[in-house]
């Protein structure tokens, strides 16, 4: 895109324009600004990069913990405005715990790329972090499903696995080494007959390369090329100073121990179900921090509620109170009459300070679910929390049937998943531990082209023959090339180790790992259709309970207002009527408290038959990119 400018702007307009071109990206506010992503960023390309790239650091972006614009778009004169839908979307964009699992797929990426070279594998990444809970679950109960993080007993996600029993992988990378060495030696003589000299001096240069490469079916070749020229003080020498060199290919293969593919390339295959095993522990995060926020947001619906109601009963008890006030000064009642009903009143007062702590303190575990800095934002710190939904029971619940969801549970479980992915990996560990208790038995097999050409001395001259060796360089590479010096050799190595008890050790021992994890394997699935189950019960009874409470927060308002009016006549007592406050108040309480406890028991549902990302239309791809393309629902309110 090209900017065309006039060519009549003043050179000052000029240099103004491109400084705040240049530094605009300093002054957006965070939300605004480019967001770092989670990637691996490579070496700066040079000239050289060819060569080089294997040799050069890759980097890693620093850590974002800026908010995104969601944040701010959902607040307003200083209220956020929240619906369930929001708080999904802004955990999925700003919430630390999956921020970590983020790094997840790049970390065992990057241990996969290690194995593909040979290297051992690592144990990398974190855990499934339990999200939080709320201030006060009083009355509310949350079953023990979900697994990590649901509140309860549940299964557990693991890690991959990663183990190095067996034979050494060999490094698949291949390798190029030089060497030169340089050496000047003194060796006094006893004998010159040999030599000519009482002192024999030498002077050497000596260069080596060489390139080694391994591969999967246990196979190691070598290539060494080597020359070193020598010159002496000798006249007893044909060639002086004369070069010797060689080019050596030595091949050595395993056939029994190490053998094969399936023993050599067993990290990497397990590394890549590694993999799948990061996805799932990713897709684990998820749906426990989304379920954990869930909860927190209903629970402070329900706090809400909760405070309304305590104002109500704060409100009628000071009625009752100006009431009883004003018939003492009349004359037509007891002055302890008064005394009870500002008893009642500050019984109510003290109840609704408790509610409206508990929902300051909810809105400050949301927030710091919510936002990457949590409540150390000044902006952020003094927000009220609007929630802009409402608690609503449907008419009828789930209608499959137990076993149906027992069915959809044990499909979609990540827990299972993950237990099988890790099974099949021991599984293909145990080809290498068997290997082990193999003897070493190699092949082997050499081939060297050597090669010698100087300058002739007097006494080559006189001989016959020496010719032949006399010339440069290229007349040793010319005897290399033309194999006129050849050696062979082969020959095969065989090493038993005798009774071999600690490689019978290792394989009996994978195994009986291998039958413990397929016996914990049946354990979680028994444990999924308990918590099923459990789930679907404690649903049942969460609607069982709101229905009570409704029905009873309705017969203690009639019971209230028929006291009322029969005290307002005379024909009841004060006593009476505060205690209808108080059961009135305990009554809308515990029908706060049963929504609440439906909204957990739904929640909980959800987590035991692995639905919850379904459910509430979360995306994984959004979940891993960090953004959500939905637009922010509590705006609009």
């Amino acid at each position: 895109m090209k900017v065309q400018i006039p060519s009549r702007v003043p050179m000052q307009k000029l240099i103004v324009l491109a400084l705040v071109c240049g530094l605009s990206h300093l002054t957006l506010p965070p939300a605004v600004q480019a967001q770092s992503a989670i990637r691996i960023d490579p070496a700066p390309e040079t000239r050289w990069s060819r060569f080089t790239r294997p040799y050069q650091p890759r980097t890693v972006p620093p850590v974002n913990l800026g908010n995104t614009a969601r944040l701010d778009a959902l607040l307003r004169a200083g209220n956020l405005y929240l619906s369930a839908p929001d708080v999904i979307a802004l955990v999925l964009e700003n919430n630390i715990d999956i921020e970590v699992q983020r790094y997840g797929p790049l970390l065992a990426r990057e241990v996969l790329r290690r194995a593909e070279g040979g290297g051992l594998l690592r144990s990398v990444g974190a855990p499934v972090a339990q999200g939080p809970t709320s201030v006060s679950l009083a009355g509310v109960s949350v079953n023990n499903t979900g697994g990590a993080g649901a509140g309860g007993s549940g299964v557990s996600s693991g890690g991959g696995i990663v183990t190095q029993l067996g034979p050494q992988i060999p490094s698949l990378d291949p390798s190029i080494s030089g060497f030169m060495n340089f050496q000047h030696s003194t060796s006094p003589q006893s004998n010159t007959v040999l030599t000519g000299t009482t002192a024999f001096v030498a002077t050497t240069r000596s260069y080596q390369a060489q390139y080694t490469q391994n591969w999967a079916t246990g196979l190691n070749a070598t290539m060494t090329y080597s020359s070193t020229r020598t010159r002496v003080n000798s006249n007893f020498f044909s060639l002086n100073p004369y070069t010797s060199g060689s080019l050596d290919l030595s091949l050595t293969q395993n056939l029994l121990n190490g053998f094969g593919a399936a023993v050599n390339t067993r990290n990497i295959r397990v590394q890549k179900n590694n993999l799948k095993v990061t996805d799932l522990q990713f897709k684990q995060q998820v749906t426990t921090t989304v379920a954990a926020a869930l909860n927190l947001y209903w629970d402070l619906v329900s706090f809400n509620e909760e405070v309304k109601a305590r104002q109500s009963a704060v409100d009628t008890a000071g009625q009752l109170l100006k009431n009883n006030q004003a018939q003492v000064r009349i004359g037509t009642l007891a002055e302890i009459e008064v005394t009870r009903a500002q008893s009642q009143l500050y019984t109510a007062r003290q109840d609704l300070l408790i509610a409206q702590t508990n929902l300051l303190q909810q809105e400050t575990i949301l927030k710091n679910v919510l936002s990457r800095a949590g409540v150390g934002t000044s902006e952020l710190a003094s927000v009220h929390i609007v929630p802009v939904d409402q608690i609503t029971i449907p008419d009828r619940d789930d209608p499959r049937t137990v076993d149906q969801l027992l069915t959809e549970g044990l499909a979609n479980r990540v827990e299972v998943q993950q237990a099988k992915i890790n099974i099949e990996s021991n599984k293909t560990n145990l080809q290498g531990v068997r290997s082990s208790l193999k003897p070493s038995l190699q092949a082997f097999a050499e081939f060297s082209n050597n090669g010698l050409t100087g300058d002739a001395t007097a006494l080559g001259i006189a001989q016959s023959g020496v010719g032949y060796l006399a010339g440069g360089y290229s007349n040793l590479l010319g005897q290399i090339v033309r194999r006129n010096y050849p050696n062979y050799s082969a020959g095969i190595s065989l090493n038993i180790p005798l009774r071999n008890r600690a490689a019978q050790s290792d394989y009996v021992t994978s195994q009986l790992e291998i039958r413990q994890n397929e016996l914990t394997l049946q354990k979680q699935i028994n444990q999924i259709r308990v918590e099923v189950q459990n789930a679907l019960v404690g649903l049942q009874q969460a609607r069982a309970r709101h229905d009570a409470a409704v029905q009873a927060r309705a017969l203690s308002l009639q019971t209230f207002e028929g006291d009322r009016r029969k005290y307002e006549l005379g024909a009841s007592t004060a006593y009476q009527v505060v205690q209808d406050q108080r059961d009135l108040a305990a009554a809308q309480s515990a029908e706060v408290q049963s929504l609440a406890n439906y909204t957990h028991a739904r929640i909980a549902l959800d987590q035991a038959i692995g639905a919850t990302l379904e459910i509430n239309h979360v995306s994984l791809e959004e979940a891993s990119a960090g953004k959500v393309n939905a637009a922010p629902k509590g705006a609009r309110q």
